[in-house]
């Protein structure tokens, strides 16, 4: 028996030791191009995010992380795929520090006001993302549009489910001719 689990677990390591080394020889270090460039992993997180590839984007940027240390750069894409991922903690936090290290990167004080926006927290949204805008000097629309929907969130009353109690009945009187009543 003791042969059958060593075999097996032998067979395991081997194809363990395979799986992902499809196409590079076993000199190449990982991470490092065959031709002798090596890719940067902001870069390829970048792409995997376009791609919708958030999980393996945030790999990629650990990775980045560890080849270039800690920087406003990597801290912002980290929060973005956390962002991406629903980890809106997390993203928080993680812009909050990108922002720390540099106030005045536009892509982290977006991003921020986006978890904000998701937090319901309208408010400190709009201040961020008026800092974002005039920092960019308007020149990104995404920025601008970020802010019009937080202002209209602002201004918006707040929808409120125990008005609706006493209850209003949209009826149908003739062809193209509805009324509202009101139920009591």
């Amino acid at each position: 028996m003791q042969a059958k689990i060593s075999v097996g677990f032998l067979v395991l390591l081997i194809a363990a030791g395979c799986g992902d080394t499809v196409g590079v020889s076993r000199d190449t270090p990982r991470g490092i191009d065959a031709r002798g460039e090596s890719v940067d992993g902001l870069i390829v997180g970048h792409r995997l995010m376009e791609a919708g590839e958030h999980e393996l984007a945030l790999k990629a940027y650990y990775r980045a992380a560890g080849e270039t240390g800690i920087n406003v750069d990597v801290l912002s894409a980290l929060g973005s795929a956390n962002l991406a991922l629903g980890r809106l903690g997390q993203a928080e936090q993680i812009l909050k520090r990108a922002l720390e290290e540099d106030p005045n990167f536009v892509p982290a004080l977006n991003n921020l006001g986006v978890v904000l926006m998701e937090r319901g927290r309208y408010g400190e949204a709009k201040i961020v993302f008026q800092q974002a805008y005039a920092l960019d000097s308007g020149e990104s629309d995404s920025i601008r549009e970020n802010l019009k929907l937080a202002i209209a969130k602002i201004e918006s009353p707040v929808y409120d489910s125990t008005q609706e109690e006493g209850g209003f009945k949209l009826v149908r009187r003739e062809k193209g001719r509805y009324v509202l009543l009101t139920q009591l």
